[in-house]
């Protein structure tokens, strides 16, 4: 049985968020889109002669053939090879939410280290592209933002219970559309208690395989073809998301082949279906996009932060808004597949956002 070490290192250069290398599958992943040794040296900036020293020990540590070695013919990968590039790939897409966390929490007390003046933010938020890239982007304005990926409902619980300052939820774009978000979220959220900050607007859709195989144009396709579908956990806002488009197609949850499957994050989501584990899935346009995969939307989102009326004074709340509210935030933004600024940094009355209470 092979087993695992971790390690992680110090760098003035911006890491990859969330990242957790391994020098054998950067090279068999190199040379499955290269196809070929040479090609993938090249990709890697590595000499021919390491990266083929590399693979010929690996096969030795190993015990298993990782290229099938044809003079002539492009370089492939076992089927061997094929999984092991495969469950690297799953492990990250799976633990990409607690793999980013780890990294925040270890830059955030290295950053305390060497600047104890440094503004930190516990946040606790459904997982989401746009924030992940916002931890990264305010670093440099000395604004460490602590983040634990959870699901919506669990994050505002977590905010009401004070294990975190601001809790990142979503809805439809149309609050009054998200029946089943009301019902999850207006017991945990008190107007005049709790402020919204604005965030971005995204958009959510079908996250299907390249070229739409299946022809699938809806909700209704995949439940009617009984297509393999995998979902998001319960308590996350893009199952509560499901459960409403559901609800108004007139499709009862027990129709989608796979309501009870389900991967914790958006880019699980998407690598399931990009490796043939699944054929649709709901999901942000980002995760599609970053797995070469079709999208068809179906809801823009409002992606909002909340916090309690009080936190709005303090330093780093007020520096997190005014990050917020930078051109070159909104810039970053407009990088990123289906994301748009919406209100962002700006203070709203929760009635204004979600016009769920009538007084």
């Amino acid at each position: 049985m092979q087993h695992v070490h971790l390690a992680y290192q110090l760098s003035e250069t911006k890491a990859q968020k969330g990242s957790l290398t391994n020098p054998l599958m950067a090279i068999l992943k190199a040379v499955s889109e290269q196809g070929s040794i040479l090609a993938a040296s090249k990709a890697l900036k590595l000499s021919y002669r390491h990266v083929w020293g590399e693979l010929k020990r690996w096969e030795k540590e190993l015990h298993q053939p990782l290229l099938n070695w044809e003079r002539g013919q492009a370089a492939q990968l076992t089927a061997f090879g094929q999984r092991l590039l495969f469950a690297d790939a799953q492990a990250k897409a799976r633990l990409a939410a607690q793999l980013e966390a780890l990294q925040a929490e270890l830059e955030r007390g290295m950053a305390l280290a060497f600047d104890p003046a440094a503004h930190v933010i516990p946040i606790q938020a459904s997982h989401d592209e746009a924030l992940s890239r916002l931890r990264s982007h305010v670093v440099n304005a000395k604004l460490h933002l602590d983040i634990s990926f959870t699901g919506s409902v669990e994050a505002l619980r977590a905010l009401n219970d004070g294990r975190c300052m601001v809790a990142g939820f979503h809805t439809r774009w149309d609050a009054r559309q998200s029946r089943h978000a009301q019902a999850a979220y207006k017991s945990l959220l008190t107007p005049g208690v709790h402020k919204i900050l604005g965030f971005v607007r995204r958009s959510q859709g079908l996250m299907l395989a390249p070229g739409n195989p299946h022809k699938v144009n809806s909700l209704q396709d995949i439940a009617q073809r009984s297509l393999r579908y995998v979902n998001r956990p319960v308590g996350t806002g893009t199952r509560l998301l499901l459960d409403d488009l559901l609800c108004e197609a007139r499709i009862n949850k027990n129709q989608i082949n796979g309501y009870r499957k389900s991967e914790p994050s958006h880019q699980a989501a998407a690598l399931a279906i990009a490796s043939s584990q699944a054929d649709a899935a709901l999901g942000i346009e980002a995760a599609a996009r970053a797995q070469g995969l079709d999208f068809i939307a179906l809801a823009q989102e409002r992606y909002a932060l909340v916090c309690h009326r009080q936190a709005l004074a303090t330093p780093a709340v007020q520096l997190l808004a005014k990050q917020l509210r930078s051109q070159a935030w909104h810039r970053e933004l407009a990088q990123i597949p289906g994301y748009a600024p919406l209100e962002s940094g700006k203070v709203l009355r929760m009635t204004q956002a979600l016009p769920w209470w009538d007084f």
